[in-house]
């Protein structure tokens, strides 16, 4: 039965001022108790229910943080039979600072038509499992850097003032004739009945495939700029994203403000991302969003030389404050025009509960949501709503 249980130290990040505490996911109980285990929590899109488990570790050698992710894994799926899939992270408990910190050394993704095939896995054959993945060594791309909580709330150009000027009067001019300027994004073509749906910060252990079910389901395709080191702990659901047919953009490697860095830094955030994806993916990344919407001259030049587009965005209703469902679907209804770039988080529980009648009052309002590349080559997407 659900349970609350305290905040393990680091789990919540930061929040910039005015921000809501997210209310807290109701969470699972399970018997007999694992000392490893921290928390359970779990989430529904209305459709299924996917739980998400937190082990707290001091042993890191492979077999063990299989056996261990086995056993949590049956014992989450016989706590609550409802469930659709269990997935798992397994961190050292003396490196654990949250979803933002270090690295886990261990997930994995087990739907429960998998479950057998999961429990059935062994020390030398785990890696034929294609939803795990096992840290090979710590502090991948170089060293952990400390994410920024800043919100993607308003563009944020750092440069001189003539610099500053030439920025405003690009963004307006965009505004109004909507398509590319150079290597910058901000603004599809106004005349056109196509708006590009996108989420920052992916992928979220619990939220991503709750949230790739409900676009299953209805239809839409979208673009997921995701962090690199979210995608490297979590690489099954980038390519889950890829063959559902979305398309994954770069949001910087660890989610840190790219305006205050020399351009050896920026480029090691983008290009760690790139070479991330791509891997995953096999395809090249074209576009990239700087996280807090804070870019500068550097920036702009290093989009330039690895021949990708900042993509920016018009209809942000700030989501990531944890706001009351009515006031989100209220600025979603408001913002909502053609041509327009819409901005969500992955990992926000009211995105996901609201997100069917959003994209509802879109098909209502004769604007079709898609990718941002979609946008870009004005192109509308002719794919029709699969079956429930």
């Amino acid at each position: 039965m659900p349970k609350i249980v305290p905040v393990v130290p680091g789990e919540t990040q930061p929040v910039a001022p005015g921000t809501r505490i997210a209310q807290a996911l109701p969470q699972l109980e399970i018997l007999p108790s694992i000392p490893e285990v921290r928390k359970v929590e779990y989430a529904s899109n209305g459709f299924i229910e996917v739980a998400h488990a937190l082990v707290l570790i001091s042993d890191t050698q492979p077999a063990y943080m299989l056996r261990k992710a086995q056993q949590v894994v049956n014992r989450v799926f016989m706590a609550r039979p409802s469930l659709s899939e269990v997935d798992v992270s397994l961190y050292r408990q003396d490196q654990y600072a949250g979803f933002g910190g270090p690295l886990p050394h261990f997930t994995a993704s087990v739907p429960r038509a998998r479950l057998e095939a999961f429990e059935r896995l062994t020390p030398t054959n785990f890696q034929s499992y294609e939803r795990l993945w096992a840290n090979p060594r710590d502090y991948l791309y170089g060293p952990f850097r400390s994410p920024s909580d800043d919100l993607e709330i308003a563009l944020h150009f750092q440069g001189s003032p003539a610099q500053l000027i030439a920025q405003q009067l690009e963004q307006a001019a965009a505004a109004l004739q909507g398509g590319a300027v150079g290597n910058r994004f901000y603004h599809g073509n106004p005349a056109l009945p196509l708006a590009a749906l996108t989420f920052d910060d992916a992928p979220h252990p619990l939220f991503a495939p709750l949230l790739l079910d409900t676009l299953r389901r209805m239809g839409v395709k979208a673009t997921f700029f995701c962090i690199g080191r979210n995608a490297l702990a979590y690489p099954y659901f980038v390519r889950d994203m890829v063959h559902e047919g979305h398309e994954v953009g770069n949001h910087t490697f660890h989610h840190v403000r790219l305006n205050n860095l020399d351009k050896a830094r920026v480029l090691m955030e983008i290009q760690s991302a790139n070479q991330l994806l791509e891997g995953i993916t096999g395809r090249s990344v074209r576009y990239f969003r700087p996280p807090g919407g804070r870019f500068s001259p550097t920036v702009l030049e290093v989009m330039r030389e690895l021949n990708m587009t900042l993509v920016f965005w018009t209809d942000d209703p700030g989501d990531f404050q944890n706001l009351p469902e009515a006031t989100l679907e209220s600025r979603l209804d408001r913002r909502l025009r053609q041509g327009g770039i819409v901005l969500l988080h992955d990992n926000v529980r009211s995105t996901l509960e609201i997100l069917p009648n959003f994209l509802r009052l879109a098909e209502r309002r004769g604007i079709r949501l898609g990718t941002v590349d979609d946008l870009a080559q004005n192109r509308l997407s002719t794919t029709l709503p699969p079956s429930p």
